[in-house]
């Protein structure tokens, strides 16, 4: 529901304000003192309890109706929806994993990779696995060491051969129906998965086409030696969960249906027992539990922030300088962009800017599947470039490469954020549209 344009109060941003300075300049700190992952030292759950706790101090009102407001955003049935498709996700990442479907699906890509297609089928390779799995960091945690020894063995550049994987995680991370930002921005913008998948694709596939076209240029050719054994029964699940939700079977169904197949096969072929199964649900649940508390968290303290006018006031500011729907579509990038810039975590860059684009979507009548669309994709090009996000940080660490060494080689990052700028600017230029139709 649209709510009436007042005049905010500037004071009400603080404790978001608190919270992301807290967060950032813990890692900057720790960065500088040479610490590894040094901006996921400080739980981001820690940090939002911190920005909460100035929210009840700051907030108009008694102590009853600031929690009252609290456990109302906390428990919004958007969020809570999306806890619960974490949990799920989670736990078929982590069977699919348990059983052997990770490797089985890179040594199947492997496979199929000719010798003078190397570097683009790696970026192939990781989009389909990150895709699949719905996380950019486990598609690199999995591929990344076959790539430095691929680039090692085949006397391939390794920072390109580095970046071609971390290119072809967040395509997949960005398109997944189970990554966590596709969730959160479905969910903040109230649109269906398919939706927002279609619309996303018609943007991506332009620049992961020019992306191979590079690789391909630069990326030269080697030699691989194999064998790379892999049994297609443990892909199904991955594939049957891709298939399902494309086609818009209810995402609770879905990644249900994906846990049962992932843990049959694993059972019936004698990768786990029942039990041992349980504990791998179990596992995978644990798994998300970061990102369910910091959603409910960061639910609850928007809530209070927005109730006390401090949303009212950016919305203000960024209305002030929007003329119309490009406008509007840039500014909701730019929204998320400086979230992203500020926590390193597209994630929470996506929960934090989501209210809020959802504000001047509405204003502006764009569709929701192209403001989900935009809350994505500016999100996972940031995440994708930033020199301190664990992306970069995990992609240099095992290859013994700086992130500085990394970033000039990011061509899918690079080739995204110009498509997407000049698609948004041209065509609402040309016609008057939103992105896509």
């Amino acid at each position: 529901m649209k709510t009436t344009p007042t005049k905010g109060r500037a004071i009400a941003l603080i404790p978001m304000l608190i919270f992301l300075i807290l967060f950032l300049g813990t890692g900057l700190y720790l960065n500088s003192k040479g610490v590894d992952f040094a901006f996921y030292q400080l739980p981001a759950p820690v940090a939002a309890m911190v920005g909460l706790i100035f929210a009840f101090l700051i907030t108009r009102g008694s102590l009853n109706s600031k929690m009252e407001t609290f456990i109302k955003g906390a428990g919004e049935s958007n969020i809570i929806t999306m806890c619960i498709i974490y949990l799920l996700a989670g736990a078929l990442a982590t069977v699919a994993k348990d059983i052997g479907g990770v490797d089985s699906t890179v040594n199947l890509g492997l496979s199929l990779i000719p010798q003078s297609l190397i570097m683009p089928g790696l970026f192939l390779i990781a989009a389909f696995i990150s895709t699949a799995m719905g996380t950019s960091m486990g598609t690199i945690a999995a591929v990344g060491p076959i790539a430095v020894g691929m680039a090692a063995k085949a006397a391939l550049p390794l920072p390109l051969t580095i970046g071609a994987v971390i290119g072809g995680a967040m395509f997949g991370d960005n398109l997944s129906m189970i990554s966590d930002t596709t969730i959160a921005a479905t969910k903040t913008q109230n649109c269906e998965m398919k939706d927002k998948f279609r619309t996303n694709f018609k943007l991506v596939l332009p620049a992961a086409i020019v992306t191979l076209i590079l690789l391909t240029i630069f990326g030269g050719s080697g030699e691989l030696t194999g064998p790379f054994p892999f049994e297609l029964i443990k892909v199904l699940p991955y594939l049957m969960v891709l298939i399902l939700a494309l086609i818009g079977m209810n995402v609770f169904v879905v990644l249900t249906l994906g846990i049962l197949l992932a843990g049959g096969i694993g059972v019936l072929g004698g990768q786990m027992t029942l039990l041992e199964l349980a504990k791998s649900i179990y596992s995978g649940f644990t798994g998300m539990q970061e990102i369910f508390i910091l959603s409910m968290l960061i639910g609850g303290l928007a809530e209070m922030i927005k109730a006390d006018g401090g949303i009212n006031y950016l919305l203000n500011f960024i209305r002030k300088r929007i003329k119309s729907k490009t406008g509007a579509e840039l500014g909701i990038g730019a929204l998320v962009s400086v979230a992203d810039i500020c926590t390193a975590n597209n994630t929470v860059a996506i929960i934090l800017a989501g209210p809020m684009a959802k504000e001047i979507s509405d204003e502006h009548k764009l569709d929701s599947k192209v403001s989900a669309s935009i809350l994505d994709i500016f999100s996972c090009i940031w995440q994708g470039l930033l020199p301190y996000s664990a992306q970069i940080l995990l992609a240099g660490s095992l290859a013994g490469l700086s992130p500085l060494q990394i970033i000039p080689n990011l061509h899918y990052q690079f080739t995204l954020a110009i498509v997407v700028l000049v698609t948004i600017t041209f065509k609402g230029k040309f016609n008057n549209r939103t992105i896509v139709s």
